[in-house]
């Protein structure tokens, strides 16, 4: 009745389940496969997209990348290693890089626009944005 018993002295079960324990462990879900867009790293899938979406897309990228970044480290230069010239310039240099994002993503959308524009029966006329 005692839990240290002559019965089973020495024979204390840490880390191991009792039957209860395993009877009342729910089943751990599985995750369902998910394909991935490239498996093999050369960009095959990426040939369905538009030449001249996938272009601006990157380069907004890397124009927002570098704006985030400059943008971060201008103050951080300028208030820890007292450059204020060379902070302020990080600074307007990643300010410069996100004018030129926005200015890459209204070119696409221009673009993009003025293609509707002249093919209104386009399959791919849906583009996401709300209409009133």
């Amino acid at each position: 009745m005692f839990p240290f018993d002559e019965d089973d002295e020495g024979e204390v079960s840490f880390g191991e389940q009792s039957d209860a324990e395993r009877e009342m462990t729910p089943e751990i879900p599985k995750a369902p496969s998910v394909r991935s867009f490239d498996d093999d790293g050369d960009f095959e899938g990426a040939s369905d997209v538009d030449p001249g979406t996938l272009r601006a897309f990157v380069a907004a990228v890397v124009y927002a990348n570098a704006a985030v970044l400059f943008v971060a480290l201008g103050p951080m230069v300028w208030y820890f290693q007292g450059w204020t010239r060379i902070g302020g310039g990080l600074f307007v240099v990643g300010l410069l890089g996100g004018v030129r994002t926005y200015q890459t993503y209204r070119a696409w959308r221009r673009d993009r626009d003025a293609a509707d524009a002249a093919d209104p029966d386009a399959a791919d006329s849906d583009d996401g944005s709300p209409e009133a």
